[in-house]
């Protein structure tokens, strides 16, 4: 495991009305939360948490947040989404967090969206920046390799017996735990945030974590059919075309709900459990009761289906103890998608890893590659990398862009004055006013030293005179943030399209008056 900073001790808590003091957030419980309720949770940082670049490791369930240090607004989530109805989602989020912010006052803000979500808080951890998602895969290995294998296995399945379905509808239950295995499997890398690392967004991996649980249960019940039809006693039957009504009627009023912003899915996931639960024993009942009517070859999969409710109804105590009443009863989750592995895919076990290790060499390859092109102070992008996607503007039509060059002053004289640690900050201070500016216009890099070049998606002059302003006031901002910072930075640029220039000629005119900008700075 990284090292990590853990922040659980010493929190000042106020649930809407009532005040905690010196609050230790794993010994901390209380009443079900409700929709509206407004949480605040504040602590003096520790001093020192001797990590080069920090990130704050924060897990919301359905609710907006406000992060302060200092009364300064350093992050906000979920607001936009509130006010207009919207989900929010479940998971972790993290929020980078500079060693400026080392003994300063922290203070959290939540609004619950939904009610009921959870009773307690989890660990609030900093990490470093480049460990952080590294460690969210390590803690989830299990749904990770559970999770993928079960859907690699389930689309495979699915699309061969989709094919076999043509020829017979013997292979419908086939299909239906193909569709099972998938939906948990989407389930298991949703519900563990393992798809954060793909950057989705947190309320769509909170969607595809409900949509994955609310469908599962659907093809398992259509498989079910064949053990209920070989008992032969009508009221089973009976029974089971009522409950599979009101099963995909549910399902389908949940969505609908959902689709409309009237109820949310989560606000659901009572309802939907009570329905889960029954099927659960009722399926039980009906496999009981067929291990004394079934050949020895079939009494397999049959011992497999109750593995898998074991495992569900286990992961569901689980999850209900921890959200309605702050106890974590079972350490281990994810055991549902062993017991359907245990169940459909030990067969395919050998295949999945060899597919996994080709898996794991590819994203080894990207992040090689991802190295390759990004700057290791400033975490932008390389010289490199600037210089490829300039010449692969060379191919686009009709494209207007801008390319514009930046020059840190006085870095030099910083460095043989204060040291290359001060000359560093300033280097990473540059590059985040740079990058916040015109990061969502184009892409911005590191040309090296105290050079930085930014190539923009537009040459409209209105809006790079805006740009160049609202840079020269983040310059500011970043000055006023960090002590004696005294940033400058010279800059000019140049406009262009592929149907009249040439871009190393609109980038050499950047560059020339970026040179002429900075020797008018020095003579001021």
């Amino acid at each position: 495991m990284s090292e990590y900073v853990l922040l659980d001790d010493a929190w000042d808590i106020s649930i809407n009305d009532d005040a905690y003091q010196n609050v230790l957030l794993t010994d901390f419980h209380f009443p079900p939360v409700k929709k509206g309720d407004a949480i605040t949770m504040q602590r003096v940082l520790p001093s020192d948490w001797g990590l080069v670049e920090g990130v704050l490791r924060f897990y919301v369930r359905h609710d907006a947040v406000r992060m302060y240090i200092d009364e300064e607004l350093i992050y906000e989530y979920g607001y936009d989404r509130l006010a207009e109805g919207r989900t929010l989602g479940s998971g972790y989020q993290f929020i980078k967090f500079p060693n400026e912010y080392q003994g300063k006052r922290l203070r959290i803000q939540l609004v619950m969206a939904e009610d009921e979500v959870f009773t307690k808080f989890d660990s609030v951890e900093l990490y470093e920046w480049e460990n952080a998602y590294r460690v969210l895969i390590t803690e989830n290995r299990l749904p990770l390799f559970c999770g993928s294998f079960l859907i690699l296995f389930g689309v495979i399945v699915s699309v061969i017996t989709i094919v076999a379905l043509f020829y017979s509808t013997k292979y419908v239950r086939l299909f239906c735990i193909s569709l099972f295995a998938i939906c948990m499997g989407l389930w298991s890398l949703s519900y563990y945030n393992v798809m954060l690392v793909f950057a989705t967004p947190l309320y769509s991996i909170s969607l595809i974590n409900y949509l994955a649980l609310y469908l599962a249960p659907v093809p398992l019940t259509i498989y079910i059919y064949e053990e209920v039809a070989r008992l032969k006693y009508k009221p089973l039957q009976v029974f089971y075309r009522i409950f599979l009504a009101v099963e995909l009627i549910a399902v389908s009023f949940t969505i609908v709900l959902h689709a409309l912003n009237l109820v949310h899915l989560a606000g659901m996931f009572k309802y939907m459990q009570i329905i889960m639960l029954i099927g659960l024993l009722f399926f039980l009942l009906v496999l009981i009761m067929n291990l004394k009517l079934s050949r020895y070859e079939s009494r397999l999969s049959v011992v497999g289906l109750l593995i898998v409710i074991g495992c569900v109804a286990y992961d569901m105590f689980g999850y209900n103890s921890g959200r309605y009443f702050g106890r974590d009863y079972f350490k281990i989750r994810g055991v549902t998608s062993i017991g359907i592995m245990l169940f459909i895919c030990i067969l395919f076990v050998s295949f999945y890893i060899e597919m996994t290790q080709k898996m794991m060499e590819q994203k080894e390859r990207d992040f090689l590659i991802k190295s390759a092109y990004t700057d290791e102070l400033t975490q932008l992008n390389n010289r490199r990398y600037c210089m490829e996607y300039m010449n692969k503007l060379k191919e686009e039509q009709n494209f207007k862009y801008t390319v514009i060059c930046f020059d840190l002053n006085n870095l030099k004289i910083v460095n043989d004055t204060y040291g290359h640690a001060k000359g560093d900050v300033l280097i990473r201070s540059a590059a985040e006013v740079i990058a916040e500016t015109f990061g969502d216009y184009g892409v911005v890099a590191r040309m090296g030293g105290d050079e930085f070049v930014s190539v923009i998606g537009t040459a409209d002059q209105d809006k790079l005179t805006f740009l160049m302003e609202q840079f020269t006031r983040n310059i500011d901002k970043k000055n006023h943030m960090i002590k004696d910072l005294n940033m400058s930075i010279a800059y000019g640029y140049a406009s262009g399209s592929q149907s009249d220039s040439d871009i190393e000629k609109v980038y050499q005119i950047a560059d020339d008056r970026m040179y002429e900008k900075k020797k008018q700075m020095k003579n001021l």
